[in-house]
């Protein structure tokens, strides 16, 4: 019989692995979005883009005492997306 820290690390474990398929789906998702902006010269950073998903994303959080942690991770999801368009948009201008 697992004990309550079993049980909480295999949800943990189960919750990283989903979480890993959702990270590539939105990598993906933020490559296209790269691709568009350098496409049309748009800059990276859209900062109402970034405030409105915010909003969003916080009104579905249905435990708002998780909010400022949610602030933190959504946080971390933002910068790895513009990271990753910076690193886009670099690599097609050296290739030129």
């Amino acid at each position: 019989m697992k004990n309550k820290i079993e049980e909480a690390r295999e949800t943990i474990n189960q919750v990283d692995k989903e979480m890993i398929s959702l990270f590539l789906k939105r990598m993906a998702a933020a490559q296209m979005v790269a691709e568009y902006k350098i496409e049309n010269n748009l800059p990276i950073l859209d900062s109402s883009r970034e405030d409105a998903l915010r909003k969003e994303n916080l009104d579905e959080l249905s435990n708002k005492v998780l909010e400022k942690y949610y602030n933190v991770f959504f946080d971390g999801v933002l910068k790895a997306s513009k990271m990753y368009q910076e690193d886009l948009l670099k690599k097609l201008k050296d290739n030129k």
